[in-house]
This record gives structure tokens, sequence and C-alpha cells, in this order.
């Protein structure tokens, strides 16, 4: 059963309780929360998320919450805890869903060690991705969003995982994260994007977050190889800049991107190194989405019809020797 096949009621009833249990990316997370916010936005942002029944086994317990009685009439605050572990202070109430997404971010990151994981937006098409990898503030989300509205396969808004074993990338569709300006200039897109609620006076600003598409929810067991590595960053009234990025120069900016580089060692360097041998690599500065996308588009299609001409993508099979490059910088 869907999220979105169980009756409101219900589904309210099993949030407050024992919770109800989501298939996240490669994870089963049981989320509660007596939240009517939290009950709301699960079931517009997670309506075609596999609903388990309950009882069934998770890999993490989550809870959005009340810290205390007094807290829901008094300056009303929520609590995100895992498995009874709070990582985050306590926030304001309307701030309830925010802050489940948020937390669902940090259960990931901290805890998918059987993969790399790089803060970075992963799209798909024709089985190969494309990584938005950026600092907080360039862009990326809204970049995101922009490519999934152009009928890209949206892996993940946040987080790369990348497949220790095989180096693919494992999808996490969740719903994306818009903030401040960001939010009217993806409702402008028109048909196909559903934006949530906006909740205001967050440490970000304005926020809302846009529903994966259920398309992409659908796929969430078909992993795609990397291909591409994007460093966007949208300045306003800046034109259209798009440069070639050097691996060695690559590998050390993603270091800083990726959540648990140093705890793999040996294995998080290997992998990262073959990540960047195996992908073509830019830098992209643009003012208008109306510049990026339909550049990020041809430089698909045009690299799709060389892998075709040669047989398939270039692999050197050299990821230490790259690595090594980017030490010696």
């Amino acid at each position: 059963m869907k999220v979105r096949d169980c009756p409101p009621v219900e589904f309210g009833r099993r949030l407050a309780g024992a919770g109800v249990s989501l298939r996240i990316g490669p994870f089963v997370v049981s989320i509660a929360s007596p939240l009517a916010q939290v009950a709301a936005g699960l079931r517009f942002h997670y309506s075609e998320f596999e609903l388990f029944d309950d009882g069934a086994p998770s890999d993490f317990d989550v809870r959005v919450e009340p810290p205390s009685l007094l807290r829901r009439v008094v300056r009303p605050q929520v609590t995100f805890t895992c498995d009874g572990r709070a990582p985050f202070k306590p926030l304001p109430l309307a701030q309830a869903f925010p802050m489940l997404e948020w937390g669902l971010n940090w259960v990931i990151s901290s805890h998918a060690h059987d993969h790399l994981v790089v803060h970075g937006a992963v799209l798909e098409r024709d089985g190969r991705a494309l990584i938005l990898a950026a600092d907080p503030g360039s862009g990326k989300s809204t970049l995101c969003a922009a490519l999934v509205h152009a009928g890209w396969r949206l892996l993940s808004d946040e987080l790369t995982l990348v497949d220790l074993e095989n180096g693919w990338l494992r999808p996490v569709a969740r719903p994306i994260s818009l903030k401040n300006e960001s939010i009217e200039v993806i409702r402008a897109l028109g048909d196909g994007v559903a934006v949530g609620e906006v909740c205001p006076g967050t440490t970000k600003g304005a926020v809302a977050h846009v529903r994966p598409p259920a398309a992409s929810v659908q796929r969430l067991d078909e992993p795609a190889l990397p291909a591409w590595i994007v460093f966007p960053k949208f300045s306003h009234g800046a034109s259209l800049a798009m440069e070639s990025v050097g691996r060695a120069h690559a590998f050390m900016e993603l270091t800083r991107h990726a959540f648990n580089y140093a705890l793999l060692g040996t294995v998080g360097f290997e992998a990262l190194a073959a990540l960047v041998d195996r992908c073509r690599i830019l830098r992209a500065r643009y003012g208008h989405l109306d510049q990026v996308v339909p550049e990020l588009e041809r430089l698909g299609a045009c690299d799709d019809a060389a892998a075709r001409t040669d047989g398939g993508v270039a692999h050197s099979g050299l990821p230490a020797t790259i690595a090594s490059q980017a030490l010696a910088r």
C-alpha cells in the first residue's frame, strides 16, 4: 500500500502511535509524530512511497514531537530524535516538517557508511547520472528542481550515495528543498511542479519542498552510472560561463562535500577517485535557469551521442593515479 492509499484519519492515527514505516532509498525508516502538520507534509510529499504494515522492521526510528507537554502551549517547540538521540536543538513548532526533512538528511548522511555519501543532487537520463555538487546557497536545489521539470529522473536533492562495490549511484528520491526566491521561481515553471506549504522564519529563511515525481519514486531500485559532475553557482545578473574542471582539482573539491570520506579511509579515497575518473567535470556559473538548463540538456545529448559512437562510456581504470595527482597539488 502507498501512503496515498491510506485514509487520512488512519494515517494520522498510525503516525501518532507506533509510527509509519516508509522505504526511503535503501532504508526503511519508521516515523512517529503526534503533529498534524507532519502528517499533512508526509501525505503530500510522500504520497507515492510504499507504506509498510505496522510492526515492520526498520533501519531507523525517528520521532518529531514537542519536547514536553508545556512546550505544546508555551512557546511551542518541536524536537527530532533518531533511535532516542536528539542531534539538534528544538525548533519552533511551525518548522516541524522542515525539521523532519533536515533530520532525515542527517540520519542518512551519518549512517550510510556502506556508501560514499556526497552532498550533492543527482539526476539521471538514459541510465547516466549528473551530480550537482555545491556549497549551500549556490542554487543547487533550484537547478535540480528545474531539471526534474525538464524530464530528468530525480535520484536525490541532497545526498549522492556512491556504491562502494561498483561505483553506481543509489536513488534516494525525496522532496527537493527550496529557499526564499527559489520557491516562486520553481512554482512559475507551471504544471508538473508540486510545491508544498511555505515555512517562513527558519534559519535559512522561507523554505518549501517540491514533491518528488511518482516516476522517480517508483524507480528506487534502479541505480545510475555517474557520467557528469557539475559545480553550479547561481549569481544574479551573471552571464552563462561553463568550463572544464581538472580531475585533480575536482577530487580535492569533492572531499569537502563528502560526509564520510575521512571515516571510510582508503575505501573512501578509492571510491571518490573512481567517481572522478569516470565523469566529465564542469563548473557552471549562470544568472538564470533559462541559461543553464538548455546547456545541460545539450551536454547530456552530445555526450550520449559520443558514448554511442564510442561504444560506451570511456573509463581510464586509473583512479589511484588521479587521486595521487590531487594529493600532489
